[in-house]
């Protein structure tokens, strides 16, 4: 298991190893906070990052020979094998982890969808923007557009979960609400308009594109729909690189993905309903794994149904899930957790049964269908081919990248030093 890093720790690791050109890394030496007036300054000697995100990308979709621009990335900077997921494999919860370092029973974020009994009232659904906007999901971890903007770095996120709340009072200097429907063209083009600003030099920003993950969704992952889906976001990628380029802006870009997709359908389906009495649970998430809590008085029937072997699911306790998942102590996460095998859902009934094809995600973060991508390029890498890491190790790379001292986090910048120049 990781340990989590403290900040002078991860200072010290950053500072001792490496120093990465044209980023000033000398704030991160510091062991006091740097003067913002002085970061500021420096914005103009900065190699912007900018951390993209292709959800439910898989690495091997790079072998079905429609993205010539991720290929060429990767062919002149730096590709791993694998990026492990964090658990639950699913976008919100590692997308956070992907920007705090941390695992999603640290950050808060344990799900798609959540109920906390703090927030009494309110169910967390990634549709609902009124919740997505409420910092109070999101304050339990800092990201790292929050940071560097304390820091005195400017950032600018075109889409990102957790960029509609105000965490911790701070937002980006440059953002939108999240709009499903804005094509990958148009958010190429609205961050290269932010980035056109003649006032503001961003330091750090984002991309996010959502079009391979629900063609996996809906078609699985091994259909043309998906393949297609990726050609079209290897375009917008391919419409970045240009727009930089005509504009003299040299940048060092993160690829990344949330997690993978496995092939599902309605002949691979186990029903909680006859496995545990209906009257006995309420299943606040559902599909690759579930997440279940007693109704009052029937913790004891749920447990005695549940906690058994069967078929094609594994079912514990949020107390006794395997230590190596990292997930069951944060008071966000249901009493009960049942894990599907790979290929298989869990349900709580037939009308969600009957909606089961196509594709899914959430499963065991070490499953080979879960890997997600990373490709790094620019001034700051080299070209390689990484051992698999964990996702949570991205946080301290990119933070070295901006020039500003990470937090406490569960990540470790040793994965991925020899990437760097």
């Amino acid at each position: 298991m990781t340990s989590i890093h403290t900040p002078s720790r991860a200072r010290k690791l950053v500072c001792a190893l490496f120093v990465i050109p044209f980023i000033i890394l000398a704030a991160g030496c510091a062991q006091n906070a740097p003067n913002t007036s002085v970061q500021a300054d420096k914005a103009a000697e900065r190699v912007p990052v900018i951390l993209v995100s292709i959800d439910g990308f898989r690495p091997d979709y790079l072998d079905r020979g429609v993205t010539p621009n991720l290929n060429a990335l990767a062919a002149g900077g730096a590709r791993a094998e694998a990026m492990l997921p964090s658990f639950p494999s699913i976008t919100f919860p590692n997308h956070y982890t992907l920007v705090t370092g941390l695992r999603p029973d640290h950050h808060g974020l344990v799900g798609n969808t959540m109920e906390d009994a703090r927030i009494p009232g309110v169910r967390f659904k990634l549709s609902d923007h009124n919740a997505v906007a409420d910092r109070r999901w999101w304050d339990g971890a800092e990201p790292v557009w929050v940071t560097a903007e304390k820091q005195g770095v400017r950032t600018a996120t075109m889409f990102w979960p957790g960029t509609e709340a105000a965490i911790h009072g701070v937002r980006p200097t440059k953002w939108l609400p999240f709009d499903g429907k804005l094509p990958p063209a148009a958010r190429v083009d609205t961050l290269l308009g932010w980035l056109d600003s003649p006032a503001t030099h961003f330091g750090f920003a984002t991309l996010y594109f959502d079009d391979v993950d629900h063609a996996g969704h809906e078609y699985g992952p091994d259909a043309a729909k998906t393949t297609e889906a990726a050609a079209h976001v290897d375009a917008a990628i391919g419409r970045l690189l240009a727009g930089l380029k005509a504009r003299n802006i040299t940048a060092n870009i993160v690829i990344v993905s949330d997690h993978g997709m496995a092939a599902i359908s309605k002949q691979r389906v186990v029903r909680l309903d006859q496995v545990a009495p209906a009257s006995s649970f309420k299943m606040l998430t559902y599909g690759a794994y579930g997440g279940i809590d007693a109704v009052p008085g029937q913790d004891a029937v749920l447990a005695a149904a549940l906690l058994k072997p069967h078929e094609h699911m594994q079912c514990w306790r949020k107390g006794d899930i395997p230590a190596r998942f990292q997930y069951g102590s944060n008071a966000r996460v249901p009493a009960f957790l049942c894990l599907a095998e790979v290929g298989w859902v869990v349900v709580p009934d037939e009308k969600a049964a009957e909606r089961t094809d196509g594709g899914t995600h959430g499963y065991d973060n070490a499953a080979p269908e879960m890997r997600a991508l990373f490709i790094a390029s620019g001034p700051a890498f080299r070209h390689v081919a990484l051992k698999p890491f964990d996702n949570v190790d991205v946080y301290p790379l990119v933070m070295s990248l901006i020039g500003v001292p990470p937090l406490a986090n569960d990540g470790d910048i040793a994965p991925l030093l020899p990437a760097l120049k």
